[in-house]
Parts: C-alpha cells; sequence; structure tokens
C-alpha cells in the first residue's frame, strides 16, 4: 500500500495552524506524510514596480522567516511520529497550492479559511475556493471549530 501524502499549505495564520491540527490527525490515523508550503506572494504583482528596488537581502529575509516559521511548525509534524517535509515557493498562493499538489502528486490538501464574507470576500477572493475548484485532488477546509470536506 502506497502511503498517503498531504499537503498543507501555512500562512502562519492561527487558521493554518488549525489546519495542520487536523492534517496531523489525519495523518497520523492514516499512516501518511505532509509536506508543509508556504507561499511567498510575488510581490510584482502587490507593489508593482517597487518591488524591483527593494534589497535582495530583505527578500532573502522574507524567505529565512518562512523557512523557520515552517520548520517550527515541522517539529510538530515530527512529534506526531509523521514524516514530513516543507517547500518554500513564490508566486500565486491558490495557484502555487495547486501546481505543488499537482508536482507532487498528493492525495489531499487540508488547508484553513479565514471565512471571509460580503464585499471582502468580493474584493480578495477566496484562496481556499479557488483551490477547491481547481485543486487534482480532494480539499479538506477547515473553518473555526467545524471541517468541511469537499471533493
Amino acid at each position: 500500500m502506497n502511503t498517503q501524502h498531504f499537503l498543507v499549505p501555512i500562512d502562519f495564520s492561527a487558521y493554518s495552524d488549525q489546519a495542520l491540527t487536523y492534517a496531523i490527525t489525519l495523518a497520523t490515523q492514516l499512516r501518511a506524510r505532509l509536506t508543509l508550503l508556504h507561499v511567498l506572494h510575488e510581490l510584482s504583482m502587490v507593489m508593482g514596480d517597487m518591488a524591483s528596488a527593494l534589497p535582495d537581502t530583505y527578500l532573502q529575509e522574507l524567505e529565512a522567516e518562512a523557512r523557520r516559521g515552517l520548520e517550527e511548525r515541522l517539529k510538530r509534524v515530527h512529534a506526531a511520529g509523521l514524516q514530513g517535509d516543507i517547500v518554500t515557493v513564490h508566486g500565486v498562493p491558490f495557484q502555487s497550492i495547486i501546481d505543488t499538489a499537482h508536482d507532487q502528486k498528493v492525495d489531499l490538501i487540508v488547508m484553513g479559511t479565514h471565512g471571509r464574507t460580503g464585499l471582502p470576500h468580493a474584493l480578495v477572493g477566496s484562496v481556499a475556493e479557488k483551490v477547491v475548484r481547481l485543486a487534482p485532488c480532494p480539499v479538506l477546509v477547515t473553518r473555526g471549530a467545524a471541517s468541511t470536506a469537499v471533493q
């Protein structure tokens, strides 16, 4: 039997930490391994031409900080007796999550959602919603105290 492989996108919010807790619980039962993913949002898309003015050391520090945060969370995975690894990528969050899931042939994506509604949702959109619609595998979305499995 092949080992199940779960992808857990981490944005360092309480929502993604809660999703990691769900992923660890489920992975323990299914003997799955976890990949923790952080997407460094493509700054040129957010800041336009100003992004090119940022020193390389700033961008390197952002990436190093993300890796430290992921390594901290990976300790929880290992403490649960599970195998896991970390990945950081640059890009658009929903697309990078989908691409990583496809490239690594994951069996399940476990992610949190901020649960925005109304105007904030219309303006920002939902990364989780886009991932659910476009992912190459099932997606478990956690929100608050409840979780919803969506395929």
